[in-house]
């Protein structure tokens, strides 16, 4: 477990939690993004989104940090693989395979746990493990191969902070966490 960025003196914190990719995998989607994405702007900070849980108190990111070390440490080390790339209204993104459903797990047990802290409402649509990789206001209807990329494991699972500016949202990692260190899930 480590924490990186600040937070002293913010009274709400823009918040999300995702899973982190190995920096090869990282490398790799950011060139193959760079060569075969165009129409949109690409995404800097790449992961795979676990909750996007908006503004929250600040009194409420340590309830939310033991949830996700606790459930991150219950999660046993798990394979994810690009299977197709796919646009949203406002979005392009590399969707991922999760064979073993840990990932899925993984995302369940936090949207569960983010409920019953009261600082997450469940989309209505079932998770979709994936990576955003462009952003666009008019989908540019692309049809790329996808990257070469082998199934890999997550390097771990993060608490992010996102900051809003005129170039788009900045990501800080405000503390990131093991998989499977054998703590016991909820």
């Amino acid at each position: 477990m480590s924490s990186r960025a600040t937070v002293a003196g913010d009274a709400r914190l823009r918040l999300f939690l995702a899973l982190e990719l190995p920096d090869d995998v990282e490398k790799a989607l950011a060139d193959w993004s760079e060569r075969s994405l165009r129409g949109g702007r690409l995404v800097s900070s790449l992961h795979v989104t676990l909750a996007f849980l908006g503004s929250q108190p600040r009194a409420m990111l340590e309830p939310i940090l033991d949830l996700l070390r606790r459930e991150a440490g219950a999660t046993p080390p798990f394979l994810l693989e690009p299977v197709r790339y796919r646009e949203t209204r406002s979005v392009g993104m590399v969707v991922l395979a999760d064979p073993s459903g840990a990932a899925t797990s993984l995302a369940e047990r936090l949207h569960t746990g983010l409920e019953q802290l009261e600082v997450y409402e469940r989309e209505h649509r079932p998770w979709l493990p994936h990576v955003t990789v462009l952003r666009f206001r008019e989908r540019p209807l692309l049809a790329p191969s996808l990257p070469a990329i082998a199934a890999f494991a997550p390097s771990g699972a993060a608490a992010f902070l996102s900051r809003l500016h005129p170039s788009g949202a900045r990501y800080e990692v405000l503390e990131s966490c093991s998989l499977g260190n054998g703590e016991s899930g909820g």
